[in-house]
C-alpha cells in the first residue's frame, strides 16, 4: 500500500506542478505584454487553472470545454475595452449599473461575436483531448490503490490456513518430500481460500476496464505538457486576432 501511495502521490505531484508552471506562464504574458489587463484577470487566470487541476484529479464536474470558454467570455470584455477601445478603459470597472451591464454584455455574447478567431475553440479541444488522457491515469491509479488497500486487509480463515498446511506439508510426515499434492486437491484448496476475496471482483474489472481505456488514449499520442504549456500561445495569438480584427468586432 505504501507503494501505491507514493505512486499515486508522485503522479498528482507531477500534474499539479505542469499546472503551476503553465499557470505562471500565461500570468508573466499579461504581466509583460498586456499589464493594464493583469489586475481583471487574475482571478479568471485562477478560476481556469483550478478546474483544470480539479478535472485531472476526477473531482471536478465542470467540462474542460466549459472551463476554456468561460474564461475568454470574461476576457473579451477586458480585451473589448482596454486593447480594442482603449478610450473605454475603466467603464466596465465602474461600481454602476451601466458598467456591471456592458461587461455582462459583452460577456453574453462573446462566443456569437467571436472576436478570438477559432482559437478558444482549438484551445478547448486539444486541452479536452489531452487532459482525459491524465484525469483516466489518475482514476486508474485511485481504483488500483483501492484494490491493493483490500488485499491488505484481506485476511486468511483458521480452515484455509490449516488445509494450505495440509496441502505443502501432508506428505513431508511420511518423509515423502519430493511428492507434491494432486493438482485436483490444491485447486479446492485454493478455491475455498479466495472465496473471501470474491469482492474484488467488481473493483478489478472496474480496474481492467479503466486501464484499457487509458491505453487507447495514450496510444493517440496526445501530450499533456504541450497541452497545457500550449495555452499562453493559444490565448496570445486570441488576443492579437482581436486587434486585427478590432473594427469589426466594436462593428458588431
Amino acid at each position: 500500500m505504501n507503494k501505491g501511495l507514493t505512486g499515486l502521490k508522485q503522479h498528482e505531484d507531477t500534474f499539479q506542478s505542469l499546472i503551476t508552471f503553465s499557470q505562471n506562464h500565461l500570468t508573466s504574458l499579461f504581466e509583460t505584454t498586456y499589464s493594464s489587463l493583469m489586475s481583471s484577470i487574475s482571478p479568471h487566470i485562477v478560476c481556469l487553472f483550478t478546474d483544470l487541476s480539479r478535472y485531472l484529479q476526477g473531482t471536478g464536474n465542470a467540462s474542460v470545454e466549459t472551463a476554456v470558454h468561460c474564461f475568454f467570455d470574461s476576457l473579451f470584455p477586458l480585451v473589448h475595452t482596454h486593447i480594442i477601445n482603449p478610450g473605454m478603459a475603466g467603464s466596465i470597472a465602474e461600481n454602476s449599473s451601466d458598467g456591471k451591464q456592458l461587461g455582462d454584455c459583452l460577456r453574453m455574447t462573446r462566443q456569437d461575436v467571436n472576436p478570438f478567431g477559432s482559437h478558444p475553440k482549438a484551445m478547448a479541444d486539444v486541452l479536452a483531448t489531452a487532459l482525459r488522457a491524465g484525469r483516466v491515469l489518475s482514476l486508474a491509479l485511485g481504483v488500483g490503490l483501492e484494490v491493493m488497500n483490500i488485499t491488505e486487509t484481506a485476511e486468511l480463515s483458521r480452515e484455509c490456513t490449516r488445509a494450505l498446511v495440509r496441502m505443502h506439508y501432508c506428505s513431508h510426515c511420511r518423509g515423502l518430500t519430493l511428492i507434491r499434492a494432486c493438482s485436483g486437491y490444491c485447486l479446492n484448496v485454493m478455491r475455498g481460500c479466495l472465496a473471501s476475496l470474491s469482492e474484488l471482483h467488481n473493483p478489478w474489472r472496474q480496474y481492467v476496464t479503466v486501464l484499457q481505456d487509458l491505453t487507447h488514449i495514450v496510444a493517440g499520442a496526445h501530450n499533456l505538457e504541450l497541452a497545457l504549456l500550449g495555452i499562453r500561445g493559444q490565448v496570445e495569438e486570441a488576443i492579437l486576432y482581436a486587434q486585427l480584427h478590432g473594427p469589426r468586432i466594436t462593428a458588431t
